[in-house]
């Protein structure tokens, strides 16, 4: 186990699963091992420490050497400013990537975007969007994110996309098939211009409250009530969309499958059940050996771990995720218009998550983009750890995009 240790009336970043609708969008969110011994393949995981290589059958050569990506990314970070950096860790919603989203895109140096709304354009209407994403002198690429989970959460829909089934569907399939499938639909992600699908939803929710459980069993969004079953679905997902080149995102941890209320709406919520070596922790010890290259954190409040803030805000919860070796992107849920971040002013919001550990921060308001930076940057100068914690976020963030084909390296 891991004991290591603006809006409308749709959907936020991985944490709704209500139908969107396209006018207007409201901003949108987001087999391992079971037995609840976390490996240690994760240490080497897709945003991890990969092993040098090099050429020839006399052993190592000195000329041959080729960089890791971690050492291509530092290298990179290294040569960034400060500004550069912080918004390198946060992800904006735009919905056309119209001049005034690239506007914000540009002037703060945003690092990642998550695609708004529900989409019916299909693979080429999608692709024309993403082609937006790039222009001319930008020297680092956008990760571009989507929420596709399936079933009330498949926000690219039409031409050349698949209707992915929910999750419960999902899991009354075969792992094989599921991994199959979900290759299938990470080519489909990439053709049209998308790196990342924040999915696949991890969470278990306990059969008895699989009606009362907002977030995700009302939704069918969850693959099951036994963290073993649960843990074989998530890997397969993990794993398909990593054979089509797609990045995915175990979420919500530590889970929000025992809560009742949904924090895109609701402020306070709590979960007075997980624990640090919660079995229910297991499908994303699973997802971690599949080498799934980012973990999103919930904005729920734990009580047997942190009682005193949100999971988004906590050095004790996102330590269980670095506790057993993960060296990818821990990324937030929805920090903009999340009914649960109201109270916190918008400046502070991304840059608790940075000093808590965590490395993107989303917003799905772009207007709170500046804020996230500004938050970010303002801290930093003020205190030496805080920038060596920007500096090592921004180096997991451009790792990740290395290995995604986004930045050459070696």
């Amino acid at each position: 186990m891991i004991s290591a240790a603006v809006a409308l009336a749709t959907l936020a970043v991985g944490c709704t699963g209500a139908p969107a609708t396209t006018s207007p969008p409201r901003p949108d969110a987001t087999g391992g091992a079971t037995d609840g011994t976390p490996s240690r393949s994760a240490s080497a995981s897709a945003t991890g420490s990969a092993p040098e290589t090099t050429t020839g059958s006399g052993g190592p050569s000195a000329s041959a050497t080729v960089p890791t990506p971690v050492q291509c990314a530092a290298k990179l970070v290294e040569a960034m400013s400060l500004t550069q950096r912080a918004g390198q860790l946060v992800m904006v919603g735009i919905t056309d990537a119209g001049p005034s989203e690239l506007r914000v895109l540009r002037t703060q140096q945003i690092g990642s975007v998550i695609l708004m709304g529900t989409r019916t354009s299909g693979v080429s209407g999608v692709k024309k969007v993403t082609a937006r994403l790039a222009w001319k002198g930008q020297k680092i690429p956008l990760l571009v994110a989507a929420d596709q989970e399936g079933g009330t959460v498949q926000r690219l829909k039409g031409p050349g996309f698949d209707t992915i089934p929910s999750a419960r569907v999902q899991a009354s399939w075969s792992n094989a098939t599921l991994q199959s499938r979900a290759t299938r639909w990470g080519q489909q992600l990439s053709t049209a211009g998308v790196h990342w699908t924040l999915a696949p939803v991890a969470d278990v929710v306990p059969a008895g409250m699989i009606s009362r459980n907002a977030p995700i069993g009302a939704l069918r969004r969850g693959y099951g009530s036994n963290p073993a079953t649960v843990t074989g679905k998530v890997t397969a997902f993990v794993r398909g969309m990593r054979a089509a080149g797609v990045a995915t995102s175990a979420k919500h941890f530590p889970g929000i499958g025992r809560v009742v209320g949904n924090t895109d709406f609701t402020a306070g919520v709590k979960d007075a059940v997980t624990t640090r070596d919660d079995p229910y922790l297991q499908p994303f010890e699973g997802a971690i050996d599949a080498q799934v290259p980012s973990v999103m954190v919930s904005t729920v409040t734990y009580t047997k771990i942190d009682p005193a803030q949100p999971a988004v805000f906590s050095r004790s919860v996102i330590g269980l995720i670095r506790g057993v070796g993960f060296k990818g992107v821990v990324i937030s849920d929805d920090l903009g218009a999340a009914r649960s971040m109201a109270a916190v002013p918008a400046g502070q919001r991304a840059i608790r998550f940075v000093k808590a550990g965590g490395d993107v921060a989303i917003t799905v308001a772009p207007a709170l983009a500046d804020e996230f930076v500004n938050g970010i940057v303002a801290a930093a100068k003020t205190s030496p750890s805080v920038r060596t914690q920007v500096q090592r976020a921004a180096q997991r963030v451009l790792t990740m995009k290395i290995e995604q084909g986004l930045l050459p390296c070696g």
